[in-house]
């Protein structure tokens, strides 16, 4: 079981380093550039998570009914569940496009940063938003093919996106000195290249499967979109809690300054690969629980949640002392700016406990994904995003960052919400395995009991 996981968890691992290391790129990019260019930065990439986050069930939704099509050999639900993917994305992307002057205007009014580092993020918006189509494809595509128990496809299309993206923003930027405008459009271009790549890759490997099941009227027939949004409907309420508390984040530092905008900018990138590197093993969560409980395997289902734990076990300590030993050199790579460096080490600590607060609920979210347990994270999130708010604006009235608003301590009280939101995120979730995810496979079911008769 361990090399399965390991079969799919390496190629996802691989596939989300290039996630961060292209953010960590354009940070190190604009990083040399000014405060206000760092600041921008997180405004604009905290606006199109605020943005695509909320669309992220066209990824996970498609893994988790895809996955469990698998796991039952009906490959014309699989198929079906593709094109319904594709066909909302397509139209979600066409909505947003159409939209952007509304949605720039909300950026506005929800990030409180200076008038120079709102003008910077803003045009960076503008150029950005024209990927939408690209993008909510590929979380299509990419859902699928996870759920076909293949990680390696979606693998080299993120290798080869992250890599276009990479080259284009440093010639656009460094070269032809288009600045913030040459980032947005270094990733417009990347996004549709990944497309293409997909597009060409779900015909090179799946083109006999996709045309022999491809039955389009079929698959969007009123019954079938209405189960389809049903489920995927709890993820989308889900996934807006998620983006609202990583928006109002950036907010947040931006009100406290725009100084802490920068720091908590850079803090994030720790918190960003970690998450990543985590989520390769909730991605091969999301195929095997889907599969397991599609073949009525609960035994295997029931040993994989296992692993994935103790992989997840692991993973903690390795990060949490890799920080502790080189959190400052890590936070060079991001900018030469002596004073942003400076302000963020005071913070450091926090990297240190974000891996063992956060661990539980990056896995979770991949084995209730494979689960299609979609109410029950929808519910676990509502719960960890009420603390979160509770704890902020509990925190600031008690310790009176109303009447004087220290910097430093109301920087503290905002990374202490942030760590106990993740850590509700995971306990719910625990709580709630039994009935969400071992249900759904008796024999699962049943093996549960058995351990708790024997003990």
């Amino acid at each position: 079981m361990n090399r399965r996981i390991l079969q799919l968890a390496l190629p996802n691992i691989i596939t989300n380093i290039t996630v961060p290391l292209l953010g960590m790129v354009d940070m190190a990019i604009v990083g040399h550039l000014s405060q206000s260019h760092i600041g921008a930065i997180a405004i604009g990439t905290s606006m199109f998570n605020l943005i695509y986050w909320n669309f992220g069930f066209l990824r996970m939704g498609t893994s988790g009914f895809t996955a469990q099509a698998y796991g039952a050999r009906r490959l014309d639900e699989a198929v079906a569940t593709l094109v319904r993917a594709f066909t909302i994305a397509l139209a979600i992307a066409a909505l947003l496009i159409a939209l952007q002057w509304p949605l720039a205007m909300a950026t506005r009014l929800a990030f409180n940063g200076s008038d120079e580092v709102m003008t910077l993020a803003l045009s960076y918006f503008f150029v950005r938003i024209w990927a939408a189509p690209a993008t909510l494809g590929l979380y299509a595509i990419k859902g699928w093919m996870i759920g076909m128990q293949n990680s390696k496809l979606p693998m080299w299309i993120a290798i080869a996106l992250n890599v276009v993206n990479i080259v284009c923003s440093l010639l656009f930027v460094l070269v032809l000195h288009w600045g913030i405008k040459g980032v947005a459009l270094g990733t417009v271009v990347a996004q549709y290249s990944g497309l293409a790549m997909g597009l060409w890759l779900l015909h090179r490997y799946y083109g006999r499967v996709i045309r022999g099941h491809l039955n389009i009227a079929g698959s969007l027939r009123l019954d079938a979109m209405r189960h389809f949004f049903h489920v995927n409907g709890d993820i989308f309420l889900r996934t807006v809690c998620l983006a609202l508390v990583f928006a109002f984040i950036t907010a947040a530092s931006g009100r406290i300054g725009d100084d802490i905008l920068a720091v908590d900018a850079l803090l994030l990138q720790f918190f960003t690969v970690f998450s990543y590197i985590m989520d390769g093993f909730a991605y091969a969560g999301e195929s095997l629980v889907g599969r397991y409980i599609g073949a009525a395997d609960g035994k295997s289902l029931r040993r994989t949640i296992r692993l994935l734990m103790l992989w997840g076990v692991a993973l903690t300590v390795t990060f949490t002392i890799a920080y502790a030993l080189g959190g400052s050199a890590f936070l060079g790579l991001f900018s030469d700016k002596p004073e942003v460096s400076a302000a963020a080490k005071p913070y450091l600590f926090w990297t240190l406990i974000t891996p063992v607060c956060g661990f539980a609920a990056f896995l979770f979210d991949g084995i209730f994904i494979g689960a299609t347990a979609s109410r029950h994270m929808r519910d676990s999130m509502f719960v960890a995003t009420a603390v979160f708010f509770a704890v902020y604006y509990g925190l600031r009235a008690l310790l009176g960052l109303y009447d004087n608003p220290d910097a430093y301590l109301w920087n503290n009280v905002l990374w202490t919400a942030f760590m106990a939101y993740l850590v509700f995120r995971g306990a719910m979730q625990a709580l709630m395995l039994n009935r969400a995810v071992y249900s759904k496979a008796p024999q699962a079911a049943s093996t549960l009991c058995n351990l708790k008769i024997a003990k």
